[in-house]
C-alpha cells in the first residue's frame, strides 16, 4: 500500500446530520461481510432511537498489530469521528486502503452515544468519559481550583463570570486556570468536566474490548478522535504518555515532530485527570502508543462559554426550547458547518491513520 491515502476524493457529505444517520451510514459502509459487535446504551435519542456503541474488527483475528480508531468519546464530537471512520471503511471497500497481513483495524463508533445524539459532550448523567478513568474504590482526585471557580461557573451574567475567571488566571496563571476548569472534577454532577462516581458506559465498552481481543498481548496504535481544541481545522497529535515513557519515542517515530505533549507544555491541551488514555496505557507494551487526534475549531475561551451555557441549561427544568437552541450552537462549535474545515479534517485523518498503519506494521 502507499504511505499516505489523502489523494482520493474527499467527501464532506460523510459528516452526518445526526447520530441516527451517522450510525446508519457507518453500518452500511461495513458491508455484509463484516460482523459488527454492538453495545447498547441506556436512554434513547431525541427521535426515540435506541442508542449503541458499534465496533468492528477488520483483519486477521491473530494479527499481532492493531490500529484502533475511537470516535465519540465526547458525544457531540462524534460527528467528526463518524465521518472519519466511514471514510476509512469506504477506502477499504474501494481497495484504496489494504491492511498489511500482520495488522488489524478495530473501529469503535459513538463511544458516548447519548451525548452524540443529544449534542452534549457528556453522558445522560453528566459524566465526561475522558475524566472517568480513575480508581473509584480509592479516594477520588481533588481539584481545589475547580472548587474556587465553582461559584462563578453557573452565573447568568457572563461578565461577572469573566471577571472571576480573569482574577483567578491573573493570580494563578493560565495553565492553572485551564487545569482548574477542565482538568477534571468529581464533586459537581451538573458542572463541566465531571468524572462521575462509577465507570461510565464508554469505559465499560473499552474494558470489555481490551479483554475480548486480548489487546494487552498485541502492539497497539490507538487514535482517539476529538474536536474543539486548537487551530481551526488542524488535527493536532496529542500524546498524554509520560515524557520518559517508551511510547513517546514510538509516537515520534510514527508521527514525527508534530506530536505534542501536555506534560511538557507543548500541546494546546493541559494535563488532565481520568483520561480514557490511561485505561490503554495500563496494558500497552513498549511498541505501542495512544494519541488524541484533536481537530481545532474556535477559541478556547469560547469553548468554555459554550460548555458552561450547556451545563446551565441542563441544570434547569422546563427549558426544552432553550436547550434545543443551544444544542445547535454546540454542534456548530464541535462540528463547524464549513466545507473547508470538513475537508481538512478528512484529509488530516487519512494522513495520520496512514502513518499509524505504516508505523506499526514495519
Amino acid at each position: 500500500m502507499s504511505s499516505y491515502l489523502p489523494f482520493t476524493t474527499i467527501d464532506t457529505a460523510l459528516f452526518p446530520a445526526n447520530y441516527g444517520i451517522g450510525r446508519q451510514r457507518w453500518l452500511a459502509a461495513l458491508g455484509k461481510e463484516k460482523h459488527c459487535f454492538s453495545y447498547a446504551c441506556l436512554g434513547t435519542s431525541p427521535q426515540g432511537e435506541a442508542l449503541f456503541t458499534d465496533t468492528v474488527w477488520i483483519g486477521s483475528e491473530d494479527a499481532v498489530k492493531v490500529v484502533v480508531l475511537i470516535g465519540g468519546t465526547h458525544g457531540v464530537e462524534g460527528f467528526a469521528g463518524s465521518a472519519i471512520e466511514t471514510d476509512m471503511l469506504c477506502l477499504l471497500a474501494g481497495g484504496h486502503l489494504v491492511l498489511p497481513a500482520n495488522t488489524a483495524l478495530l473501529i469503535i463508533h459513538a463511544l458516548t452515544p447519548w451525548g452524540y445524539a443529544w449534542l452534549r459532550r457528556c453522558d445522560a448523567d453528566g459524566v465526561d468519559l475522558n475524566r472517568n478513568v480513575v480508581d473509584f474504590s480509592a479516594p477520588l482526585p481533588e481539584n481545589s481550583g475547580y472548587e474556587a471557580l465553582k461559584p462563578a461557573l453557573l452565573l447568568k451574567d457572563a461578565q461577572q463570570r469573566k471577571h472571576a475567571f480573569t482574577a483567578f488566571e491573573q493570580a494563578q496563571g493560565r495553565e492553572a486556570f485551564e487545569k482548574a476548569l477542565s482538568g477534571g472534577q468529581y464533586t459537581d454532577p451538573v458542572g463541566p468536566f465531571y468524572g462521575g462516581l462509577a465507570p461510565a458506559h464508554g469505559r465499560d465498552v473499552i474494558e470489555d474490548l481490551l479483554s475480548k481481543y486480548a489487546l494487552q498481548q498485541r502492539d497497539l496504535a490507538v487514535i482517539d478522535i476529538h474536536t474543539g481544541l486548537g487551530s481551526f481545522g488542524y488535527g493536532e497529535i496529542i500524546c498524554d504518555h509520560q515524557p520518559d515513557s517508551p511510547a513517546i519515542k514510538v509516537a515520534r517515530d510514527w508521527y514525527g515532530d508534530s506530536v505534542t505533549l501536555p506534560w511538557l507544555g507543548t500541546s494546546s491541551s493541559v494535563p488532565k485527570q481520568g483520561l480514557l488514555d490511561y485505561a490503554w496505557h495500563a496494558i500497552m507494551n513498549a511498541r505501542s502508543c495512544y494519541i488524541t487526534l484533536e481537530f481545532g475549531t474556535y477559541r478556547t475561551d469560547q469553548l468554555f462559554e459554550v460548555l458552561l451555557r450547556d451545563h446551565q441549561l441542563w441544570a434547569q427544568a422546563d427549558n426544552d426550547l432553550a436547550r434545543l437552541a443551544h444544542s445547535r450552537i454546540m454542534k456548530q462549535y464541535f462540528c463547524p458547518d464549513d466545507k473547508a474545515w470538513r475537508e481538512m479534517v478528512l484529509f488530516r485523518a487519512r494522513q495520520v491513520i496512514s502513518q499509524a498503519i505504516k508505523g506499526i506494521s514495519t
